[in-house]
């Protein structure tokens, strides 16, 4: 099965490790260091100019590749099937 990150990206996924939000992220100094070293060193893929509201990690044929997604994370684990009924108030 595969899943649309924005843009014109489409991934499988058995290739998807992680989904976050991007606020919740950026409060965590360890993830902010771990974003800054793959930005550093070509992981990160944007996948559009619009803002960013998720960060996906993925793996395929042992690369790793981040998408910086302007869909929020609750859309994307609902696309994915992860989340079967979210209610949000």
């Amino acid at each position: 099965m595969f899943m649309h990150l924005g843009g014109d990206v489409v991934i499988s996924l058995k290739d998807i490790i992680s989904i976050m939000d991007i606020e919740s992220s950026s409060t965590s100094s360890i993830t902010k260091e771990f974003l800054k070293t793959a930005e550093d060193e070509g992981f990160i893929r944007k996948i559009s100019e619009d803002e960013e509201k998720s960060v996906i990690l993925t793996e395929k044929n042992k690369k790793t590749i981040i998408y910086l997604s302007p869909i929020s994370s609750v859309t994307l684990y609902k696309r994915a099937g992860f989340i079967k009924d979210i209610s949000l108030k």
